[in-house]
């Protein structure tokens, strides 16, 4: 199975069905399930804008599973900006949007209990005991 590092809160938000959108600079021909691991990395911007406690955010482990279905490539900051409530990303700030790509995320789960797991860059195989 395949699993993607997202950092905290945005990790939580996926798990959650909140985020339905993760956006990154690169492409990516996947598409179907993946673990949500979230990373070690915490966005404390995100959790106070967000209003999400960083205090009780797992790092370091598989937190959920979802499914990418589809991948949208942003061209003009008007369609970046439609999409904010997906994202949740306010603005651009120095993001570009040539390199904006969004995985349209669906059917997210929560593990009731995370599994401790290394996070690794883009799409990574996990061993299917994780799953």
């Amino acid at each position: 199975m395949k699993a993607l590092s997202i950092r905290q809160p945005y990790a939580d938000l996926i798990a959650s069905g909140i985020k339905t959108i993760e956006l990154r600079n690169w492409k990516a021909p996947y598409r179907g399930p993946f673990l949500i691991h979230a990373s070690k990395i915490v966005d404390l911007e995100a959790c106070k804008r967000l209003k999400v406690a960083s205090e009780n955010l797992v790092t370091g482990a598989a937190i959920g599973k979802a499914k990418v279905i589809d991948m949208k490539i942003y061209t003009t900051e008007k369609e970046f900006l439609k999409d904010k409530n997906k994202h949740l990303i306010r603005s651009l700030d120095n993001r570009d949007i040539r390199r904006t790509v969004g995985y349209i995320i669906n059917n997210a789960k929560r593990f009731k209990k995370p599994v401790p797991m290394a996070g690794q860059l883009y799409f990574f195989d996990v061993l299917s005991s994780t799953t």
